[in-house]
């Protein structure tokens, strides 16, 4: 790859913020859509922000350390879908316990990394099971996508917002296939902006009843943070699970990026990015926010600018700082309608079934009804497990409840029972 810049070079100061602000437009739409369905179960608008607030810090402060002492590669980083899961999964059973889990899960994540034991859990996520966890994350948030796009409110019917969904979801592949270089990489951020406005003129009731008069410009964040540790051994569990699944994705991220760029010491970048990605996990822990995880589209964003170096990374996490500290401009940045998140976050899943599949067909084994056979009732109990009625997932004991109503944990775990217990000779054959 031809790079005008190398890892390590330093552009000129107004070059260096112009790739900053770059990074800053693929990094914050994500951070805005889980922030925002996760924020928006406080249950207010200032719970809702102080909520966004505390995961724009979290994420700043998480790519500035990995930059700088991490792996110390130019990744995107942002909140980690598979914790974002366990979350969902979690809220019936034991609210109160959740952040302090994830607390609990990012510690023994830095312990694993740090002291090496986490290689030796590496073999038992072979290519198969990795293309299951990758294809269990996209289909176990089809209930919350549904529920955002149908989601009626006031004078908006569920069939215009269905409709709606459709025509735009269609209109984002179309600039997925058009798009190039750094247009195509912002597609979500464009798609959260013109899908807004769009929505707004043809829906003009949506807005209505917003008031922000009460929301002070400049606010600290320190509230609402985990100071008693609630402990639920059955959701300690089942985020671990997927903690494992955040872990293979660093570490695909890392080696990816590692790779694309020839990066030297990679087993030591890994550990160190690893290490830092469970830190920042216990800090959102802490803070009563979803943790981060490193995202794998960095090598396409350097292959359209041409720009590598992990110095243009800085202003991004400085100005993700800067924000945390300004409720009203999170709201207008946050001011997006819910069938626009639910459409944005069905294109991200389509791309994550694409990479499951990708490493499914290139690790195909004869014969390949058996090895499509080990992927397909992982994923079929998944989602069976993901559209349970609320009230059968109420009447799991409360304990267990945690791992049995999720659908990602239970497709993980009969994933693992098929590949290293029943179907175990057929794979060392």
């Amino acid at each position: 790859m031809k790079l005008k810049y190398g890892l390590e070079d330093r552009p000129p100061v107004k070059e260096n913020v112009i790739y900053g602000l770059q990074w800053l437009a693929v990094t914050i739409p994500a951070i805005i859509i889980f922030g925002k369905i996760l924020g928006g179960m406080q249950g207010t608008i200032e719970a809702e922000l102080l909520y966004m607030q505390k995961l724009f810090m979290v994420i700043a402060v998480s790519l500035l350390v990995q930059i700088l002492w991490g792996h110390r590669l130019p990744l995107v980083i942002g909140p980690a879908t598979v914790v974002f899961i366990g979350i969902l999964a979690s809220q019936a059973s034991s609210p109160a316990a959740i952040y302090p889990s994830i607390l609990i899960c990012g510690l023994l994540l830095t312990f694993l990394a740090a002291s090496g034991l986490f290689a030796s859990l590496r073999r038992l996520f072979t290519p198969r099971v990795v293309t299951v966890i990758l294809l269990l994350v996209a289909f176990t948030m089809m209930p919350i996508i549904m529920q955002l796009i149908i989601s009626g409110s006031g004078e908006i019917s569920s069939s215009k917002n269905l409709g709606f969904a459709l025509v735009f979801i269609l209109l984002m592949f179309t600039g997925q296939r058009l798009l190039t270089g750094l247009w195509k990489s912002t597609l979500t951020l464009w798609a959260m902006i013109f899908g807004s406005l769009v929505y707004f003129l043809l829906n003009p009731p949506w807005p209505q009843g917003t008031n922000i008069a009460s929301l002070p410009m400049l606010g600290g964040f320190f509230d609402q943070l985990t100071t008693s540790i609630v402990i639920d051994p059955g959701l300690i569990i089942a985020l671990l699970l997927c903690f494992l699944g955040l872990s293979i994705n660093d570490l695909g991220s890392i080696q990816a990026v590692g790779s694309v760029l020839q990066a030297d010491e990679m087993p030591k970048r890994i550990t160190r990015g690893v290490t830092v990605t469970g830190l920042s996990n216990a800090l959102a822990g802490f803070m009563g926010v979803i943790g981060p995880v490193n995202f794998s589209f960095s090598p396409g964003i350097i292959a359209s600018t041409g720009c590598a170096a992990r110095s243009t990374m800085i202003p991004a996490g400085i100005a993700m700082l800067t924000l945390a500290f300004f409720p009203t401009i999170l709201f207008y940045l946050s001011f997006i309608p819910g069938v626009v998140i639910g459409c944005i976050l069905l294109f991200i899943m389509c791309t994550q079934v694409a990479a499951g599949l990708t490493i499914a067909f290139t690790a195909m084994e004869q014969p390949h009804f058996d090895y499509a056979l080990l992927i397909g009732l992982p994923i079929l109990i998944g989602i069976m497990v993901a559209f349970l009625p609320v009230e059968v997932a109420a009447s799991f004991p409360p304990i267990l409840r945690p791992i049995l109503a999720n659908g990602f944990v239970m497709g993980v775990i009969v994933s693992l029972m098929l590949e290293h217990v029943i179907f175990r000779k057929v794979v060392d054959k």
